[in-house]
């Protein structure tokens, strides 16, 4: 053989090596959905090491203080010793409640204005923490929830997000009619803490981690500490405080009720799945932006979503889905819902867990699911 005819050869056989590295290395870059090439091998790794349905533990209230270290530990941000000094701003009578908009200093960093609803009958009331969802509409946040008044524009567009998304109503007018004592703040970039944009949002949550914090971690703290501000209000009875979120609202529900020991019941609207079922391309979590008010570091390797939430077992808790929202998939509920009532059932719990997809519903809360909702906390929370 020639020798041109070896280099052809060798060239050949390099050139093949060569297509086949090519093909290997190029696992490393990024595909449809902002996903890493390798996103699926990645998912294989999360098996939730710290679940209670791992079989790795025995001793229920043990595990359940040590996740609840784990995902308070994620948070980044440290405990607030300055007192609430509540202020009232301003006030509105509307019949058998007050309405108020109070000042409070919600962590050491940040004072913040809330709005409360009291009934006039004689206490202690049970209490209701009420978290507002994104829906990228940042103008109102505690407005979704709570009438506003003395702000026409506010009001407006708390009329029209009402009228969208929960048959009209405000929610937290409605639980003040039977009376609760109602609460809900702003988080970070609503209302009176912003508005910002949609496209500020991933920018927002990069400068907290290069302060050495956490977007997600403040909502998530600042929720925590509106439980302790309520509990230690005279005239509300501090075993009977409760926790309702619709959307964003209702992750950061299930999430409080992880973190704080004082909630007694929660009710979770339109937020829930595994992560293996909302990992999907095309699924909303996969977006960025919005998604960091909901994303601790390091987390969802150690805890699926319904491991953080049955931290709060064997407490009451109802979770609702509505069969035709988009953005969590039938499956990805179906198998959450599957793993929290393995837990609850562990501990003999089974009775204090509602879960129900609405098939015929939407990402909504409407009147139809509030009227089996506020009933179902008047179980838990009244004596």
């Amino acid at each position: 053989m020639k020798a041109s005819h070896h280099w052809a050869l060798a060239l050949g056989l390099l050139g093949a090596s060569v297509a086949c590295a090519q093909d290997s290395w190029q696992t490393q870059g990024v595909v449809e959905g902002n996903l890493p090439a390798s996103w699926q091998a990645l998912k294989t790794q999360m098996r939730y090491p710290d679940s209670w349905l791992s079989g790795q533990y025995s001793d229920f209230s043990a595990w359940q203080s040590h996740s609840r270290q784990i995902l308070r530990q994620a948070l980044l941000t440290p405990e607030s010793t300055r007192p609430f000094s509540p202020q009232t701003l301003s006030e509105e009578d509307r019949g058998s409640y007050t309405a108020q908009k109070l000042a409070l200093n919600i962590t050491d960093d940040n004072r913040i204005a809330a709005l409360m609803l009291t009934p006039k009958s004689p206490g202690p009331h049970p209490a209701i923490v009420l978290l507002h969802d994104h829906g990228s509409k940042f103008d109102i946040g505690k407005e979704k929830m709570i009438r506003p008044w003395q702000d026409p524009a506010k009001l407006a567009s708390a009329q029209a997000w009402a009228d969208k998304f929960f048959s009209g109503r405000f929610v937290g007018d409605e639980l003040a009619k039977r009376g609760y004592v109602v609460i809900a703040i702003d988080s970070t970039g609503w209302g009176d803490r912003g508005p910002m944009v949609y496209e500020q949002q991933q920018a927002l949550a990069s400068n907290y981690f290069n302060l050495g914090r956490s977007l997600a971690g403040e909502v998530a703290y600042e929720d925590m500490r509106t439980v302790d501000f309520l509990a230690g209000l005279p005239g509300i009875d501090k075993t009977r405080i409760g926790v309702l979120g619709f959307s964003m609202g209702g992750y950061r529900a299930w999430q409080l009720a992880a973190l704080s020991e004082k909630v007694a019941a929660t009710a979770v609207i339109s937020w829930f799945g595994t992560w293996n079922g909302l990992m999907q391309p095309g699924n909303n979590v996969l977006r960025g932006q919005s998604a960091f008010y909901m994303l601790h570091p390091g987390v969802s390797a150690r805890l699926d979503i319904p491991d953080i939430a049955s931290i709060a077992a064997p407490k009451p808790m109802l979770i609702y889905s509505g069969g035709q929202d988009k953005l969590f998939p039938p499956q990805a509920v179906e198998e959450a819902f599957n793993k929290v009532h393995k837990v609850w059932a562990s501990q003999q719990a089974q009775d204090k867990l509602i879960t129900r997809s609405w098939p015929d519903l939407g990402h909504v809360f409407y009147q139809q699911q509030q009227d089996e909702v506020f009933p179902w906390l008047d179980k838990w929370l009244k004596p």
